[in-house]
């Protein structure tokens, strides 16, 4: 619940944060100016400089406190990521440093037959 929260909220601040960015005035043409004229009229003289930096400020704050409150509760979170994750981990039978088990009868492990005398 609290997970999927800050997910929307954080994803609402990423586009806030597009936004906020693309209309501040840069050196050349900026997005601003697609608005109807120069973004200056819009907010008054001095007003998006300040407005905005204000704004771009404050939300990138809140990004990352949101980033790093994700990143927190998804290595809380118990969810396997992988298909080799998801299969049931189970005790293996036999200890790997037990010697392998011999099959009965004449064979022996080299092929050959043992002596008769021994």
């Amino acid at each position: 619940m609290l997970y999927t929260l800050i997910v929307i909220v954080h994803v609402f601040i990423c586009f806030l944060m597009i936004g906020a960015i693309l209309l501040q005035s840069g050196k050349g043409a900026e997005i601003g100016a697609a608005f109807g004229g120069s973004s200056q009229t819009v907010f008054g003289s001095r007003g998006p400089a300040n407005f905005l930096s204000k704004l771009t400020v404050v939300v990138a704050a809140v990004f990352m406190v949101t980033s790093l409150s994700l990143a927190i509760l998804a290595k809380q979170r118990n969810f396997s990521s992988t298909v080799i994750d998801m299969q049931p981990k189970s005790e293996p039978t036999a200890s790997p440093t037990a010697p392998p088990v011999q099959p009965s009868g004449d064979s022996h492990p080299s092929g050959e037959t043992p002596a008769a005398g021994h």
